[in-house]
């Protein structure tokens, strides 16, 4: 590989909905359930052990179903790109003559001049891939060949969701039988998993990072307002 093909696959992060959408939310959707489900069982007054049994069930639980999701989400979504792209080949195979004036008109729209968005058209039309490649990219929005992996989205968000759920049992599977310490601690979580998050996005890190902890505590205060309601309720 060249200087320039290092270029083109390393100047830009993942935007395509691969991996790191699925990190990103995969952690954040682990933390605030777990943190949620923690505040909820630990306002109706139950134990240590309950705690834990219900920070197990929900890491589980929704790891595994954020990678059943994750799955067949992005799968559902590359069939559906295969199916669009499967009816431009045809087009351009019955409607040749159509589709290169629609290619013409399209580049013009981006900007191009009708003289370069001619000359354009007419060499993709000489070339069959390239041509299908450029009628995906101006009507669909994307390259057919760089489709995200839904293996890589499932993986991903299973590991995330997991390692997020984790952080606000620590202190309970450690020994520790107070509440407020393990949601202090899925409080930094929080905070640390809104910071990284900017990293990708360019935005201020102390904002995401206070962004996701408010969301976060606003989640935990319901759920442990529900907990403590149905928890005297059932005493």
């Amino acid at each position: 590989m060249d200087d320039d093909e290092l270029l083109l696959v390393t100047h830009h992060g993942d935007v395509s909905g691969g991996w790191l959408r699925a990190a990103v939310f995969g952690a954040m959707d682990g933390l605030v359930t777990n943190i949620s489900l923690i505040a909820g069982v630990g306002g109706g007054g139950v134990g240590r052990q309950a705690i834990v049994l219900t920070g197990v069930a929900g890491l589980v639980a929704g790891a595994v179903s954020m990678a059943l999701g994750e799955y067949s989400s992005v799968r559902t979504a590359n069939e559906q790109l295969d199916a669009e792209v499967a009816k431009e080949r045809r087009e351009l195979t019955l409607h040749g003559t159509a589709e290169r004036r629609e290619l013409v008109l399209m580049l013009q729209r981006a900007g191009l001049s009708p003289d370069l968005s001619e000359r354009i058209a007419a060499e993709a039309a000489e070339k069959p891939d390239l041509q299908l490649r450029l009628h995906a990219l101006t009507e669909l929005g994307v390259i057919p060949e760089e489709k995200p992996s839904p293996w890589t989205a499932a993986v991903s968000s299973f590991v995330c969701f997991s390692v997020g759920a984790l952080i606000p049992l620590l202190s309970f599977l450690l020994g520790s039988d107070q509440l407020w310490l393990g949601l202090a601690i899925g409080g930094v979580g929080l905070f640390a998993a809104g910071a990284l998050a900017t990293r990708a996005t360019a935005g201020r890190w102390w904002l995401g990072g206070f962004r996701q902890l408010v969301l976060g505590a606003a989640a935990a205060a319901i759920t442990f307002g529900v907990g403590s309601v149905i928890g005297s309720g059932v005493a």
